[in-house]
């Protein structure tokens, strides 16, 4: 191949609102047309060769990132009454084992599920629900075989180490937690959620062992397209929780664990704008809401008497803090917190009030996830802490005496000295004024000349926060003299829910042009310049990326974008398109004019202009449910035809994963090496 491959132009009139538009690449959406597949061939061939040259350096890279894990490796073990759980890796396989002890660390180790042996054959294999019975003698299981998140369910006797006759399609397994899963106390009956034809989670079953899954009762429909059902059980294991979700409501449904044949009542009906999750303790359910607190508030209420009415507020408002999460544990409750940008833990008793006090963290930017802490009746609480320059670690907390235990920090085989790395936090300023955080990392010694290669990434949607966390593949770019930076940009939670709504709806330009500012705050304050900025983003990120190119194509020198959302008229137009319809409540309805008009003024593929472009790598996943492949895909075709200079663009497709690309932790990394040479090689050259 000498040159790039062009999509052939097909003309398709779209008519809204009175405006007809033409996309010439809208058949790329037509998966089992040939000449689809044929031009995202000919795109990835054209990858490889306009990148070839950089196999070595990726070859490098990969070696350089496998240095730095510890590849025969054990979790922290997570005690469950009379058993520790935990996972383990073994040198040159891909997939963890999920193993566990009894009584002891030191007894013998039984092997619940090894995913390398599952994902023989495959070239996608992920976990979704993972669910042992409550008296630990069944594993409930779900296995998503190719990135499309429909998962399989499967159960397993762990006490004769069989599969049950149990295998059930179709079901939710969630991407990031396992959950998807519930047990009954009698450990013979499961919850679980199936899947509508928009991959949208719908309809609860309940399943007993042995039984058909063919005759499963149907609990419950959500039958509203813009809400998704979930199911979980209280830490307290005393109630099994329904609850369906959309983006400005929630409902819950509560059933007694000990009682799998009664029916779910509802806790408190949907209201629009009324949000709310639970926490069981005792004869109270604790209710974290947003009820006139937009930061949200933290109340209770009597088992028997769920109503609004009922509600009793423990913890008010605050208006410089976000209140995100709750435990609530025997003695003690814990409430996650952000305040100025920074997330904290709010200990108390378990009347919330009591003993109020926070944990003290030792680095002035940092971050931490929560654990599971699958145990009620414990003085520990589990978190994981890790910062720019701090690799993660495991810790436990004695919410009793105070103090802080390191139980495990992710190794660096091949060795790491934070005292050679500095982060800081800058403030950009946006164009209406608002002061936008940024978290630096680079190699102490760096100058600020305006030379030096420098990664943005953002992402600024959902509420979801980007954490300054430790990122061992990251030191590959910045022993390498990388600045990276993360704009912390409205859209997100950061701030606050306010930072969210100002960037969401009819005010998401925010997100785009806070981005804009914080890469004129990098040059104006000479971190870097134009040629040497690059900007980096995955799924909404991906749009950010792809907004701030059709907005200021002149002030990046390269743009990489995961498996971005770019084309957002038309995904939003067509509600069989998974996610759609429960979308609305972020982007608005294109069926409404005033939305429709405002997101016309932004979606990437529609303001795609005549203009001199950056080097651009696009990603995209030929399964994946949340981003159709055709997005990136046809965002790159109309880029090809209108871009005015002799810069790079590439696609690159993988035709076997979805929307977190590879599965397997090697095969993940040699996609980070890839992207990592292909800054290196735009950068540097």
């Amino acid at each position: 191949m000498t040159s790039h491959p062009l999509a052939p132009k097909k003309p398709h009139p779209i008519t809204q609102h009175g405006q007809t538009r033409v996309d010439n690449y809208f058949w790329l959406r037509e998966r089992d047309n040939p000449q689809t597949m044929e031009y995202l061939r000919a795109e990835d061939d054209y990858l490889q060769e306009m990148t070839g040259h950089t196999l070595p350096l990726q070859a490098a890279l990969f070696e350089e990132m496998k240095a730095r894990i510890k590849e025969d490796d054990t979790s922290a073990p997570e005690k469950v009454d009379d058993y520790y759980y935990y996972t383990r890796t073994e040198q040159g396989k891909q997939y963890p084992l999920f193993c566990r002890k009894h009584t002891s660390l030191d007894a013998p180790e039984e092997i619940l599920l090894d995913q390398n042996a599952l994902a023989e054959g495959r070239a996608f294999c992920r976990v979704g629900a993972f669910v042992v019975s409550p008296d630990h003698s069944k594993l409930a299981y779900s296995l998503d075989e190719d990135g499309s998140e429909k998962c399989v369910l499967y159960v397993k006797d762990l006490l004769e180490n069989r599969l049950l006759e149990e295998k059930i399609q179709n079901t939710y397994g969630d991407v990031y937690d396992h959950s998807g899963i519930a047990w009954a106390n009698d450990n013979q009956t499961i919850y679980y959620v199936t899947l509508d034809p928009s991959q949208r989670p719908d309809k609860l079953y309940r399943h007993r062992l042995g039984d058909d899954p063919a005759s499963d009762p149907l609990l419950y429909h959500e039958a509203d397209e813009q809400y998704f059902l979930f199911v979980t059980k209280s830490r307290s294991r005393a109630y099994i929780l329904a609850w369906s979700h959309s983006y400005t409501a929630d409902e819950w449904r509560i059933l007694p664990a000990d009682q799998p044949d009664a029916d779910f009542q509802v806790f408190h009906p949907r209201q629009r704008g009324l949000e709310y999750s639970l926490e069981h303790h005792g004869g109270y359910f604790f209710v974290r809401t947003n009820l006139d607190a937009v930061n949200f508030r933290l109340m209770k209420t009597p088992v028997g008497a769920t109503a609004l009415e009922n509600w009793q507020e423990v913890v008010p408002h605050r208006a410089d803090t976000l209140l995100e999460d709750m435990q609530a544990f025997e003695n003690h409750l814990v409430l996650y917190e952000r305040r100025d940008g920074l997330r904290q833990i709010r200990l108390s008793d378990a009347d919330a009030t009591s003993r109020a006090r926070y944990v003290q963290f030792p680095e002035p930017v940092y971050t931490y996830y929560q654990a599971a802490n699958p145990e009620f009746a414990v003085k520990t609480l589990r978190f994981h802490y890790t910062s720019l320059v701090t690799p993660k670690s495991v810790i436990d907390f004695d919410m009793e005496k105070d103090e802080w235990r390191v139980v495990k920090q992710d190794e660096i085989p091949s060795g790491y000295d934070p005292a050679l790395f500095t982060c800081e936090r800058q403030l950009a300023t946006a164009p209406d004024g608002t002061r936008v955080p940024i978290s630096l990392l680079y190699k102490r010694g760096v100058q600020r000349d305006g030379s030096n290669p420098t990664l943005l990434h953002g992402y600024g949607s959902y509420g979801m926060s980007v954490e300054p966390a430790f990122n061992a593949s990251r030191l590959s770019l910045v022993e390498r003299g990388f600045v990276f930076a993360i704009a912390h940009i409205r859209g997100g939670s950061e701030m606050g829910r306010a930072w969210y709504e100002d960037g969401k709806m009819l005010n998401k330009r925010n997100t785009f042009t806070d981005f804009i500012a914080c890469a004129e705050h990098l040059i104006a304050e000479k971190y870097t310049c134009t040629p040497k900025l690059a900007i980096m983003g995955r799924s909404a990120g991906g749009l950010l990326v792809g907004a701030a190119l059709t907005m200021r194509p002149d002030l990046f020198g390269v743009a990489v974008a995961d498996v971005p959302f770019v084309d957002v008229i038309n995904t939003m137009s067509d509600p069989t398109i998974p996610l759609t319809t429960m979308e609305y409540d972020q982007w608005g309805n294109p069926d409404n004019r005033e939305y429709f008009d405002y997101m016309m003024s932004y979606s990437p593929y529609d303001n795609l202009r005549a203009a001199d472009y950056p080097h651009i790598l696009i990603g995209a996943g030929l399964n994946d449910p949340r981003v159709a492949y055709w997005e990136p895909a046809k965002f790159v075709a109309k880029l090809r035809e209108l871009k005015t200079n002799d810069s790079l663009l590439v696609l690159k497709t993988n035709f076997d994963a979805g929307h977190a690309g590879a599965s397997g932790r090697y095969d993940y990394l040699k996609e980070v090496a890839f992207e990592y040479a292909f800054l290196i090689d735009m950068l540097q050259s």
